[in-house]
C-alpha cells in the first residue's frame, strides 16, 4: 500500500484476536485544561495463526502477534477508549471490516479512532491500477483470507472529516530483495521460484535481534511476519476470483477520498521485514516500552522516532515508518498518541 505520506517509503499495510472481548474505558479527562474531550475507540488485532485452507496448506504460525494486541488493547483502555480485540480465528475479513464500519458510523469530528494490527503481511496484483511503482497491492493476513489495501482505503472513507485515526502496523512489508512481480502470480519457472526461494531465505534470516534490557535472541527462536514467495503465489491462485473482484470494487482513486486524518507508524520499512520474537514482535515490545505506562508525553513523530531508534538498536534491518493519509492535521500530529482531547 502506497499512502499519501510524510514519509519517503511506501506501505504495505495500514493495521486486528480465537476469541473476541471487549473493555470499555470512557471519555478521557481534558488533563485540567478545560478543553472539550473527545470519544475514542480502539480495534486490537493480532493473528498467531491463519487459516490453511485459504492460504494453500500454510499456517503462518507466530507467537508474539496476540500479545501484541493485548499490550495494545491495555494502551488503548488505559487512555480511555473503549477497545475490541479480534484474536486469530475471530480476527476474519467480515469481522475486522465491520468492526471498522461500525466505529466509522459512530465517531463524529474531532473524535479517536486507534487501529493496530499484528500479523503476516502480503501481496496480490494491483487491479485498479493504483500501484504503478510495483503493480502489487499490499495486504494484512486475516485467518480466512487477505485484507487488500485498497479494502483498508475504503474503510477509512467511512469516518468523516475531522475524526483522528491512528494505526499501528507491525506486519512485513513487501517481501523479497528481488521482489515478487506481477507476472509470477500468472506464470513462473521453476528457475524463477528458486530464485525467490533462495532469496527468501537469505533476508529473512535475522540475525542477533536484540530487544532492550534482554540478550540477543536465539536466531532460531525469531521469525519474519511476512508470507514466504510459493505461499503468496499459490494462495492467489486459488482464490484469484476472489482477489479479482476485491480489486475491480475500489476505484484508483479511493485513498483520494479519505476525508478522516490518520497517521500509521509501522514496524519497517517497504523492502523490509518485521521480527516476531515468539513473546512479541520487536515493534510492538520497543513501542510499549517506549510508552512506558503513559509516561510518554512527546507529540506522534517524536514517538516514531523514539520507536524506531530503539528497534534500529535491536534489529538494523528494521526501520519503523511513518506515514500520513487524508486531511492535513498537524495539529493532531503535534499532540501525544492517545489524546481525547480535542485538537
Amino acid at each position: 500500500m502506497k499512502l499519501s505520506v510524510s514519509a519517503s517509503v511506501g506501505f504495505c499495510a495500514l493495521a486486528f484476536l480465537g476469541a473476541c472481548s471487549s473493555s470499555v474505558g470512557a471519555g478521557g479527562s481534558d488533563g485540567g485544561n478545560h478543553q472539550p474531550s473527545s470519544r475514542g475507540f480502539a480495534l486490537a488485532i493480532g493473528l498467531n495463526a491463519v487459516d490453511p485452507a485459504h492460504y494453500g496448506g500454510w499456517s503462518g504460525v507466530l507467537g508474539g502477534c496476540e500479545p501484541d494486541a493485548i499490550v495494545m488493547k491495555n494502551i488503548a483502555s488505559s487512555a480511555g477508549l473503549q477497545v475490541q480485540t479480534l484474536l486469530t480465528q475471530a480476527a476474519k475479513r467480515e469481522a475486522v471490516l465491520a468492526a471498522i464500519a461500525d466505529a466509522a458510523g459512530k465517531l463524529e469530528p474531532g473524535d479517536l479512532y486507534v487501529l493496530s494490527y499484528s500479523g503476516h503481511g502480503g501481496q496480490v496484483p494491483d487491479v485498479n491500477g493504483d500501484e504503478v511503482d510495483d503493480g502489487l497491492d499490499e495486504t494484512w493476513c486475516l485467518f480466512d483470507g487477505q485484507l487488500v489495501d485498497d479494502e483498508i482505503y475504503g474503510a477509512l472513507t467511512a469516518f468523516k472529516a475531522g475524526v483522528r485515526v491512528l494505526v499501528f502496523s507491525d506486519s512485513c512489508h513487501s517481501g523479497t530483495a528481488i521482489r515478487v512481480m506481477p507476472a509470477d502470480f500468472n506464470q513462473i519457472t521453476t528457475e524463477r521460484a528458486s530464485e525467490l526461494d533462495t532469496d527468501w531465505k537469505q533476508k529473512s534470516r535475522l540475525m542477533n535481534v536484540r530487544g532492550r534490557d534482554r540478550a540477543p535472541m536465539d536466531a532460531s527462536r525469531v521469525a519474519v511476519r511476512a508470507m514466504p514467495p510459493d505461499v503468496k503465489l499459490k494462495t492467489h491462485r486459488q482464490n484469484k476470483a476472489m482477489y479479482d473482484r476485491i480489486g475491480a470494487k475500489y476505484p484508483k482513486t479511493v485513498r483520494a477520498d479519505v476525508q478522516c486524518s490518520a497517521i500509521l507508524i509501522s514496524g519497517c520499512e517497504d523492502a523490509q521485514y518485521s521480527a516476531d520474537l515468539g513473546s512479541n514482535g520487536l515493534f510492538t515490545a520497543e513501542l510499549q516500552q517506549v510508552w512506558a505506562n503513559g509516561s510518554f508525553s512527546g507529540s506522534h513523530p517524536s514517538f516514531h522516532v523514539a520507536i524506531r531508534d530503539a528497534v534500529l538498536q535491536s534489529n538494523a534491518s528494521q526501520r519503523p515508518a511513518y506515514f500520513t493519509v487524508g486531511a492535513n492535521n498537524s495539529v493532531f500530529e503535534s499532540q501525544r498518541p492517545y489524546t481525547l482531547v480535542v485538537p
